[in-house]
């Protein structure tokens, strides 16, 4: 079985979040949507509140699972029994960062894969950091998330 662990904070989960899991949900038999806690970054909706969201907006899929976690994604993908890492690339300038994270990854879960999906080109400019900013700033989210985060996102701005 091929498992795809796809993690990242998902502050908030965006619609280019959700093509990338509705493509990986075609190409392996199950992927885990694992939302990292991330109290570094101070993520500005609560972990409980991004797993659920992300729950909500991914339901249709009956191959996908989320699950939050707060420990080192090599355990996790172990926890899982995963053999693949589902990262996102949106733009050149994301490479190097992530194959960074690729190499890393390699290091301390020697069984997973790092692969790679770009989204589809009409949501490639999509990132959950110009989401939050234009959320905080009053502006209206709608055509870049689900109608379910865009109302979060009221409620925590």
């Amino acid at each position: 079985m091929n498992i795809a662990i796809y993690p990242g904070t998902f502050d908030p989960i965006t619609n280019g979040h959700s093509d990338l899991v509705h493509r990986g949900a075609r190409l392996f038999d199950k992927v885990v949507v694992a939302v990292a806690a991330s109290p570094k970054k101070k993520p500005l909706l609560p972990l409980d509140v991004r797993t659920g969201l992300a729950r909500e907006v991914l339901a249709d899929l009956d191959n996908v699972e989320v699950v939050g976690f707060d420990c080192l994604l090599a355990d996790l993908v172990q926890e899982q029994n995963a053999n693949i890492i589902l990262r996102g690339l949106r733009a050149v300038s994301d490479f190097e960062y992530e194959f960074q994270l690729a190499n890393m990854n390699r290091q301390l879960a020697p069984q997973a894969e790092s692969l790679f999906l770009t989204p589809a080109e009409k949501l490639s400019f999509i990132s959950s950091t110009l989401i939050r900013e234009i959320a905080v700033l009053g502006g209206d989210v709608s055509k870049f998330v689900h109608p379910s985060v865009a109302a979060a996102m009221k409620n925590y701005t």
